[in-house]
């Protein structure tokens, strides 16, 4: 079942993300990070939901909960979404790429580089989506309820960052921001771990959250300007393997 829901995931994930693309190319404007903005309310929502039912809820009707409203959700959205129109490409009415003209090697080694921009922002997300419950809970005493909050302040703190990302990358340009951005979840990854209480803690995820916020979305607009759809997914695929190895990584330390 999980590796359905994967698969599932991954293949929308790269159409929404190329979707995207084309829409900050017709924008010309830097807002792929509101984009993303989304997907960490939604995170922080379902955390602090998780929070309040941890103790008067069984994971397996949980789980039923959540089927019930995606499927709800989709059957809405999924109406809508087909009677729009396809969006209009970024590239299109330009000539097809004849065989020398077509990405580069140093393009493709530039798509791969911004994937490993994005494997590293997901390594850093998975292991607080992951451990940073199991940390607060098991090293720092916290109840589970608290422990969820954890993620909530994360997933907070990502939202504000992305949702401030245009204004941020319009200011300092893409390159000072994942500079800024990588300085910033060091330092606060570095706290969440080494905080003896749970408040400090959590400030510490929160500090990371804000540094994350805007790396994925930016390395993905960068691989999909460069090389169109298979930019997103090359850049994807590389960013999730972070979220893959990243708990088995991490669990053989902990051991």
């Amino acid at each position: 079942m999980l590796l359905l829901f994967g698969a599932a995931y991954g293949g929308i994930n790269v159409a929404f993300n190329s979707a995207a693309v084309d829409l900050v190319a017709a924008l010309r404007r830097p807002i792929m990070p509101s984009f993303h903005a989304a997907f960490s309310l939604g995170g922080m929502i379902g955390a602090g939901l998780g929070a309040l039912v941890a103790g008067s809820l069984s994971p397996t009707r949980h789980l039923w909960g959540l089927a019930a409203v995606g499927l709800l959700v989709t059957a809405v959205a999924g109406r809508m979404l087909l009677r729009c129109e396809p969006l209009t490409p970024a590239d299109r009415g330009r000539p097809e790429p004849s065989a020398a003209h077509r990405p580069s090697g140093r393009t493709r080694g530039l798509v791969i580089v911004f994937g490993l921009i994005a494997l590293c922002t997901a390594y850093g997300e998975g292991a607080l989506a992951d451990r940073g419950a199991l940390h607060l809970e098991q090293d720092l005493g916290a109840s589970p309820g608290a422990a969820a909050l954890g993620y909530s302040c994360f997933a907070l703190a990502m939202t504000v960052g992305r949702l401030t990302g245009t204004t941020l990358l319009e200011r300092l340009g893409r390159t000072r921001t994942v500079l800024v951005g990588g300085s910033t979840a060091t330092a606060g990854m570095l706290l969440g771990a080494l905080a003896p209480s749970l408040w400090a803690a959590l400030l510490g995820y929160a500090v990371t959250g804000l540094g994350l916020a805007d790396l994925f979305p930016v390395a993905v607009e960068r691989a999909g300007a460069l090389a169109g759809p298979s930019g997103v997914a090359t850049a994807s695929t590389l960013g999730y393997g972070g979220m893959l190895l990243g708990p088995p990584a991490i669990g053989f330390m902990a051991d």
